[in-house]
């Protein structure tokens, strides 16, 4: 399971962390191990998010009053879920609405025992959650408020947009899944693999907006990375046959291993390049490497494996006390096979300088400029620009260099990679 979540306050635990009591440890506890375990219990049987949440909300609520009075439930869990399940029987009642009955019958169907097991169908939500009929700019967002409970107003800050407006987006997704009758299904065989990967792209995103913060400074997005780490553990954990959901959680474990490394005890900018294997975190790495060569034991390679396996042989240097690039370069082109992404062209074009030069470095890269339309999206990509600007360097070419470093600097938005680009740049020409 994850970590406690101080930063954070979803609506289920508003007052929780306030009251101090047993009774309160105890719900923030259920919160944190089954809120999403809850929230998609409820609306798979209904299809209706939004009132899972809602109803939820209400017996958080409840519990928080009535439990320090009446003492902890034997089983919290199911006492949580019948409290939700009746209210969202009444509000469909008082609505009457025809399309809600079956929901609904299927709710007072599926009436629990107190000691009872209840499902965990969190895998279908997030299915739901990652389905084609959603904007796939919501779809983390989405996860991490239906999974992990965190409001709107907390995951606009991850994310830089307005409470209002992550508010706004959140709710027309879940309007969209009622209304449009999206399933709470895992999918079936042949169509698994183009699903999962959305499912997995929408935990990478968010584990992705808690690495962009280098320093790890800013608490929630350090955490959300973690949180994004919870997920990949979910998922690996309810899909253990499936080699790209162990390959994504390898891809992360082995970046969260480097963060104490990417800053100096100054809090300067670190490249991986030049980072101390010994702040490494090992255990990460191993756990990384085991889930790794179990992926790779099922013989489906994809994207997350081989992103996994660039981040092990750069791992491998705190035993071989070098980089081997020419595995790096090969793994590259398979991933570039794979993708045809120009982030991964850029990368592969650094590896490729490091084997063969350079020159034939920068030649991958002037042969991205090629595409009039890839141009136009790398003229404001700092990661290209900071690439060119030190292949160019290698090659002599300082004025050229300095241009590109000048357009990486406006780009950066980092002010401890700006100094670290600034002093590179500085550097032209200097013996």
């Amino acid at each position: 399971m994850g970590v406690a979540l101080p930063r954070r306050e979803p609506r289920h635990r508003r007052g929780a962390a306030h009251l101090g009591d047993v009774a309160g440890a105890a719900a923030e506890r259920v919160a944190r191990a089954s809120y999403g375990k809850l929230v998609a219990f409820l609306a798979a049987r209904t299809g209706d998010v939004a009132g899972a949440e809602d109803a939820l909300s209400e017996a958080f609520a409840a519990a928080l009053t009535g439990w320090p009075a009446s003492g902890i439930p034997r089983a919290p869990e199911a006492w949580l879920l019948t409290v939700a399940r009746r209210k969202m029987i009444d509000a469909a009642r008082r609505r009457r609405t025809g399309e809600e009955a079956a929901g609904v019958l299927q709710l007072i169907s599926e009436e629990l025992e107190a000691d009872a097991s209840i499902p965990d169908e969190r895998l279908r939500l997030m299915f739901a959650c990652a389905h084609p009929a959603i904007d796939e700019a919501v779809r983390a967002p989405l996860i991490l408020q239906t999974i992990l409970g965190f409001d709107a107003a907390t995951i606009a800050s991850a994310f830089l947009v307005s409470p209002s407006t992550m508010g706004q987006r959140l709710v027309r997704a879940k309007t969209r899944i009622k209304h449009a009758g999206v399933p709470f299904r895992v999918p079936a065989r042949e169509e698994l693999a183009e699903r999962l990967d959305a499912v997995l792209a929408a935990i990478y995103a968010a584990f992705a907006e808690g690495w962009s913060d280098p320093a790890g400074t800013e608490a929630r997005r350090r955490n959300l990375a973690e949180e994004g780490i919870w997920l990949g553990r979910l998922v690996a954990s309810l899909l253990p046959g499936e080699p790209e959901a162990l390959g994504l959680l390898a891809l992360m474990l082995h970046a969260e291993a480097r963060r104490e490394a990417r800053r100096d005890a100054a809090g300067e900018y670190v490249p991986l390049a030049a980072q101390d294997p010994a702040r490494w975190n090992p255990a990460l790495i191993d756990e990384a490497e085991a889930l790794l060569h179990g992926a790779s034991a099922r013989g489906a390679i994809g994207r997350y494996q081989l992103e996994a396996a660039v981040q092990s042989a750069h791992a491998a240097r705190r035993l071989s006390g070098r980089t081997d690039w020419a595995a790096i370069e090969k793994l590259y082109d398979a991933l570039h096979a794979v993708t045809g992404s120009p982030v991964v062209a850029i990368n592969r074009a650094i590896a490729v300088a490091e084997t063969r030069g350079p020159a034939a470095g920068l030649a991958l890269l002037d042969a991205l400029e090629l595409d009039a339309a890839l141009a136009a999206r790398l003229a404001d990509y700092q990661p290209y620009w900071a690439a060119r600007a030190a292949l160019l360097a290698r090659t002599g070419s300082a004025a050229a260099a300095s241009d590109a470093y000048q357009r990486a600097i406006g780009l950066e938005s980092d002010p401890a990679v700006r100094r670290f680009l600034q002093q590179r740049s500085a550097q032209l020409g200097k013996p």
